[in-house]
C-alpha cells in the first residue's frame, strides 16, 4: 500500500471510528450470534493478490461489527469498564506507527523516560506516597504491564526472590526447593482468580482467607493464619490485599493488613485495578489508608481512566527483587547506558513492550486532571441514582454497599428468582447485566461502564430490570 492509499485508507477508518462511537447507542448491546458465525461469511484463504482497501471497510460492518459485543454502549453494564477515548486511540496509532520495542533504554530512550515521567505523574494522581515514585531520587518507580494479572503474578516474584535471598542467609543449608516448598502467600476469598492463579504459576502455595461480613479482610484474619503457618513450619512471604473487589467492591482493611505484613517481613501487593483510578479524587483517598505500608500498588488506568487497554500501572518500592528474579542479560541486549535508566524488560515478564506511556500522556494533558475527575465522579453519582431507584422498590436489596461506579442488587428471595431475573434482562436485548455469588447469595452487578451513559440510560436499564422483574413474580 502506497503513503497516498494508506492517507486515504487512514481517513475513512478515523470518519468510520468517530461515527461508531457516537452512534454506538443505536447499537444492539450483545450480538444475537452463535459460535462459529463468522467462518462462512469469509473465504477458506487469504487472498494471492491484494485486494482494495474499500473491499476491506465494506466487510467491516457483515463480518465484525454482526459479532461484536459493545462494551462501550451506554447501555452495557457488564463486568468492570474498559476505558475508551479519542486522545488514546490516536496516541495508540502513534505508538502502533514508531512501533519500537521498549525492552531497553537503548532501544528507544523516549518509550523508557516518557512512562517513568508518566508514573510519576500518575502516581502523583493518586496519592502515592513518594518512597513509590521515581522522583524520590531512590530506586523506587513505576512500571505498565499489560494487566492487572501480570503486575500480580511480577509482585509475587519479587516477593519470592527477596524471601529466598533472606532465607538463604539464614539457613544455607538449605536447598532452593526446601525453601519453595514452604512459601505460602495469602489474599482474600473475594480476591481476584488471578492472584489464585500467580500462586500457581509461581509454584508456591497460596491460602485464601475468609473476609468479615463486610467482605474485607482484616488482619487480625492474616495474623493469625501466618501464626498458624509458621507453627507448621511454613514461610509466610506474600500478602495480596484488594481494593474494590470484582464481585462486590469490598475493600480490604489495607491499615490493617500492612501492619501484619511490615511486622512480619511480609510483602504487600495491593490490587486495586478498577477502584485505583477513583483515588484521583481525594475524597476517595480514604479507601487507600495505610498505602505506605506496601511494597507494590497496581490499578489499571485502562479500566475507569479513559487509557485504552491495555495499560496496568504498577509502582515498586523496591525493584531490584524484580530485577533480580528476571535478569538474563545476554551480550545484544546490553548498552552503554545501563544503570542510569531502568531497562523495562527486568520489570516484566514478557521481553517486548510497545509505547505505552504515550496513551497516559495524551490523555492525562487532553483531559486535565479535572475533567478525569469529573468522568470518575459523574459515573459514581450514576451508580447512586441506579442505587436509589433500587431502593425505591421494596421488592429489591442491595448487596453491597456502594462506594463506586458499581451496584450489587438482587430480588428479595431464592436465588433461583435471582437467576431467572438475570436471563429476562439479557434475553430482553436492551442492557447487558453479569452476576456473581457470595456466601452462596446470587446476585446481579450493574456497573456503569461507557464514557456515554447518561441518566437516561439508567432509566432505561431501570426500566428494563423491573419489567423482567414483573415477568418473573408473574410467574412464581
Amino acid at each position: 500500500m502506497e503513503a497516498k492509499e494508506f492517507k486515504e485508507f487512514a481517513k475513512a477508518m478515523a470518519d468510520y471510528v468517530a461515527e461508531y462511537l457516537e452512534n454506538i447507542r443505536d447499537r444492539q448491546v450483545v450480538p444475537s450470534v452463535k459460535p462459529g458465525y463468522l467462518r462462512p461469511l469469509i473465504p477458506e484463504q487469504a487472498p494471492v493478490k491484494p485486494e482494495p482497501w474499500t473491499a476491506v471497510m465494506d466487510d467491516i460492518e457483515r463480518v465484525i461489527m454482526s459479532g461484536v459485543t459493545h462494551w462501550h454502549s451506554p447501555r452495557f453494564f457488564a463486568y468492570f469498564p474498559t476505558a475508551n477515548s479519542y486522545p488514546s486511540i490516536v496516541a495508540d496509532m502513534l505508538s502502533g506507527a514508531i512501533a519500537c520495542i521498549g525492552f531497553s533504554w537503548i532501544a528507544s530512550p523516549a518509550c523508557t523516560e516518557l512512562e517513568v515521567v508518566m508514573m510519576d505523574w500518575l502516581g502523583q494522581m493518586i496519592g502515592l506516597p513518594d518512597e513509590f515514585l521515581a522522583r524520590s531520587g531512590g530506586e523506587a518507580g513505576g512500571v505498565i504491564q499489560g494487566t492487572a494479572s501480570e503486575a500480580t503474578l511480577v509482585a509475587l516474584l519479587g516477593a519470592k526472590s527477596r524471601t529466598m535471598h533472606r532465607v538463604k542467609e539464614e539457613h544455607p543449608e538449605w536447598t532452593e526447593y526446601q525453601i519453595l516448598s514452604k512459601l505460602v502467600g495469602y489474599c482474600n476469598s473475594q480476591a481476584h482468580s488471578s492472584v489464585e492463579r500467580a500462586g500457581l504459576l509461581g509454584g508456591v502455595q497460596l491460602r485464601t482467607l475468609k473476609p468479615d461480613d463486610k467482605r474485607r479482610l482484616r488482619g487480625e484474619t492474616l495474623q493469625e493464619a501466618i501464626d498458624e503457618d509458621i507453627r507448621k513450619g511454613l514461610i509466610p512471604f506474600y500478602v495480596v490485599a484488594t481494593l474494590g473487589t470484582t464481585s462486590s467492591c469490598a475493600f480490604d482493611a489495607l491499615d490493617e493488613i500492612g501492619d501484619v505484613c511490615n511486622s512480619n517481613n511480609v510483602w504487600l501487593h495491593i490490587d486495586a485495578a478498577y477502584a485505583g483510578s477513583a483515588f484521583i479524587c481525594p475524597e476517595y483517598r480514604y479507601l487507600m489508608k495505610g498505602v505506605e505500608k506496601a511494597d507494590s500498588f497496581n490499578f489499571n488506568p485502562h479500566k475507569w481512566m479513559l487509557v485504552n487497554f491495555d495499560c496496568s500501572a504498577m509502582w515498586l518500592k523496591q525493584p531490584r527483587w524484580i530485577v533480580d528474579a528476571f535478569n538474563v542479560d545476554p551480550l545484544y541486549l546490553k548498552h552503554d547506558q545501563q544503570g542510569s535508566a531502568p531497562d523495562y524488560r527486568h520489570w516484566q515478564i514478557p521481553l517486548g513492550r510497545r509505547f505505552r506511556s504515550l496513551k497516559l500522556w495524551f490523555v492525562m494533558r487532553l483531559y486535565g486532571v479535572e475533567n478525569l475527575q469529573k468522568f470518575i465522579r459523574k459515573h459514581i453519582a450514576l451508580a447512586h441514582y441506579f442505587e436509589k431507584l433500587c431502593l425505591g422498590d421494596e421488592r429489591f436489596e442491595l448487596f453491597e454497599e456502594v462506594t463506586m461506579g458499581l451496584v450489587c442488587f438482587r430480588l428479595k428471595g431464592s436465588n433461583e428468582n435471582n437467576e431467572a431475573l438475570l436471563r429476562r434482562i439479557n434475553g430482553r436485548g436492551k442492557i447487558h447485566l453479569v452476576p456473581s455469588k457470595v456466601d452462596d447469595v446470587y446476585f446481579l452487578r450493574l456497573a456503569i461502564c461507557s464514557r456515554f451513559t447518561e441518566e437516561s440510560d439508567i432509566d432505561i436499564a431501570w426500566k428494563e430490570v423491573k419489567a423482567s422483574a414483573d415477568e418473573v413474580l408473574a410467574e412464581n
